[in-house]
């Protein structure tokens, strides 16, 4: 069965590489990745840990994986409000869900953010395209906000001891005023949802480092949570630049590298990762559902 990528007639050309070479170049640069961690660690020993999974453990971490995306769907519509489009909180999850499909498994075609815009543009004509794309951007920019916000106080726990890690605290706060400033300056129609969306945000991130510790329960972990969380957060990081398929490689080096500057266990921080990328293919998955039906229901309302 073949998933129809969307609709993008009578929207503009886009330029740049064509889809398939940019889907080539990811698959090689997530293939490379992966070979290159794969000479680093013991694989058999690495997949051992999966058979080894506690996996209720692994059930909660997928649980909170799920309640993260599902947060993070509330804060895009908030963004959605202030530019008076008014959607179900269903319906935005079903459009959100679809994006995230579209995202991990069609990353060299157009991404599902992309999506999202045009289809809410042809729907909701009134509002316009450079709104609708500004949402979805801030969207983006709030979230790696959470991530180098909770990033610089794992930091900071873990080099308490030194200048370096007091100062990257410290600058948190000078950081989010000047976010602040910005969308004051350059978005000012968002203003008004700046500390919410901040603080939903930083509410998606800890869910997802509650995911992370589920996942090293779920292999017996009790020791270096500060070092594995700070791993994940600036791996999450790195996976948000579009050279991988959805991050996978690029996260794994992160955890490769970083285990090896904190003492862990190389394969237990492969695993954590890959395990991780695991449970977003599959909730991701859910979004094909709409991939056939409209994901907006009839009754949303701009």
């Amino acid at each position: 069965m073949s998933v129809p990528a969307p609709d993008t007639a009578s929207t503009p050309a886009r330029t740049g590489l064509p889809g398939w070479l940019k889907l080539l170049l990811k698959v090689a640069v997530s293939g490379g990745c992966l070979w290159y961690v794969g000479q680093k660690i013991d694989w058999p020993q690495a997949l051992g840990l999966l058979r080894q999974s506690r996996w209720a453990w692994v059930a909660l971490a997928m649980l909170l994986f799920v309640a993260s995306k599902v947060l993070s769907s509330f804060r895009l519509n908030l963004y959605f409000r202030n530019v008076q489009l008014r959607l179900p909180e269903l319906a935005n999850l079903r459009l959100y869900w679809l994006g995230m499909f579209y995202n991990l498994f069609l990353p060299g075609g157009i991404g599902g953010d992309a999506y999202k815009v045009i289809l809410l543009n042809r729907r909701f004509p009134a509002v316009g395209a450079k709104k609708l794309t500004a949402a979805v951007l801030l969207d983006r920019i709030s979230g790696v906000a959470g991530l180098g916000i909770l990033a610089g106080c794992f930091w900071g726990w873990l080099f308490r001891a030194h200048w370096y890690g007091l100062a990257v605290v410290a600058a948190i706060v000078p950081a989010v005023a000047l976010f602040q400033w910005v969308v004051q300056r350059w978005f000012p129609s968002f203003i008004s949802s700046f500390w919410p969306t901040l603080w939903m945000g930083l509410g998606v991130q800890a869910l997802q480092v509650a995911c992370v510790w589920a996942i090293m329960q779920s292999i017996g972990i009790q020791e270096s949570f500060a070092a594995f969380q700070l791993l994940f957060l600036l791996s999450s990081i790195v996976a948000i630049f579009p050279f991988t398929i959805g991050g996978l490689g690029a996260r794994e080096l992160v955890f490769l590298w970083g285990s090896a500057q904190f003492g862990l266990q190389q394969h237990q921080a492969v695993y954590i990762s890959l395990l991780f990328y695991l449970l977003t293919a599959l909730a991701s998955l859910v979004g094909l559902l709409w991939v056939y039906r409209p994901p907006l229901a009839a009754e949303a309302q701009q």
